[in-house]
């Protein structure tokens, strides 16, 4: 694509970011894009592509709140992008009984492994202090 091509329609059209009503009175988006029922709407490649980036943003939301959240499982990783993706970052952290036991969850999948570690062997008054006080 010309990048000439693409600056002159952009002059031309105007960029919207969000939802407008062109002159003729459809639901337009980013240059001139006709979304609505009437129009081209979206492609399956842009749907995906708009999706990828939504997923992306929200894996970093929970990656960035929740030191935890790369630890737990792909399963619960996936539920809880899931719920984050629905409810948005806000009314997510409105869940705090359930945001608990997923770091509990994470915080024994931790000790198990300790347990199963040489570490064990060499240090299990240690290992004992150490479960102690995080369970606290």
């Amino acid at each position: 694509m010309s990048e000439e091509l693409r600056k002159m329609l952009k002059r031309h059209e105007g960029v919207k970011n969000f939802v407008y009503l062109c002159s003729e009175g459809y639901e337009t988006i980013g240059v001139g894009r006709n979304i609505a029922d009437s129009g081209l709407g979206l492609s399956d490649d842009e749907v995906d592509y708009l999706l990828d980036n939504d997923i992306k943003r929200v894996k970093d939301e929970l990656n960035d709140e929740y030191y935890w959240f790369g630890g737990l499982s792909e399963v619960r990783q996936h539920a809880m992008i899931d719920i984050s993706f629905n409810l948005g970052q806000t009314r997510l952290r409105g869940f705090k009984k359930a945001l608990r036991r997923l770091l509990m969850l994470w915080l024994l999948k931790i000790m198990t492994a300790l347990l199963m570690s040489l570490w064990t062997v060499d240090g299990p008054n240690r290992l004992r202090v150490v479960l102690q006080k995080s369970l606290k």
